[in-house]
């Protein structure tokens, strides 16, 4: 009883308290649950041991009990034959078998009992050892959870630090500060390096891009006919006048011929 003993302190022990005093508490509790069941391979060893004893002692209270059958059975034999001086000899030899085999059979009754309370108990013990695998497994992975908070948990403490946002501040003005940098160096660059007659066509293609949208402006909102530029507009607008003034004049003339 002393391993399943032991095994059994060992299950009662608190859990909790282990982890809170552990370094790792995931390798102590793998190393608590395999040193379970070594303690519990043991112990069915011990186990095996008493049943292999209960078993030996059945045995001997039998082959007592039988020889103490085979005794009586000859002194009956021996009264038969008028042997009654072999009858008592084969009468004391049944007492001391018979006896012995009584002895037997009450130690191997008190032995199968405890036999039994011993495999009952490993067998509470083995439930024990998966229920504390169960537990471990559950309690391990609260223990990774609680790790994972605390890593967030620093981690947005750290970026909450104002020393840390400032360094992250000076760090985009510096940036900012090279692009205009580089900007303004290919800006000159392109001044000192560039064609000045082929950037005044430029100019002029831009402006012409700009009376371009103008016209289009215009004709969306119905100042220009659609497809007509600015100029083709004033064209049309003098053609119409000269055929206006050319109609007045022909009026005029037929006037005066009638009068």
């Amino acid at each position: 009883m002393g391993i399943l003993d032991r095994l059994s302190t060992l299950i009662k022990s608190n859990l909790n308290d282990l982890i809170s005093k552990a370094e790792n508490p995931e390798k102590m509790l793998n190393q608590l649950i395999a040193d379970m069941r070594a303690q519990l391979a043991k112990a069915k060893q011990e186990v095996a041991s008493a049943i292999a004893d209960e078993k030996k002692l059945q045995a001997d209270a039998e082959r007592e009990k039988k020889q103490a059958e085979d005794w009586e059975r000859r002194a009956m034999l021996a009264v038969q034959e008028g042997r009654d001086d072999l009858a008592k000899q084969a009468l004391v030899r049944f007492n001391e078998h018979f006896e012995g085999a009584q002895q037997l059979l009450d130690t191997w009754g008190k032995h199968r009992a405890e036999t039994e309370a011993l495999k009952t108990a490993l067998r509470q013990l083995n439930d024990k050892i998966e229920e504390a695998k169960r537990r471990k497994n559950v309690l391990v992975a609260r223990h990774r959870r609680a790790e994972a908070q605390q890593r967030i948990q620093d981690t947005m403490s750290s970026m909450g630090d104002k020393s840390a946002l400032e360094s992250f501040d000076r760090m985009a003005e510096k940036i900012e500060e090279r692009e205009r940098k580089a900007l303004a160096a290919a800006e000159l660059q392109e001044d000192l390096s560039g064609d000045a007659l082929a950037k005044q066509f430029q100019a002029l293609e831009h402006k012409g891009g700009v009376d371009q949208q103008l016209a289009a402006l215009k004709e969306k909102m119905g100042v220009l006919g659609p497809g007509q530029s600015p100029a083709q507009k004033q064209i049309a607008a003098g053609k119409k006048d000269a055929a206006d003034a050319e109609l007045l004049e022909d009026d005029e003339e037929e006037e005066v011929k009638e009068t």
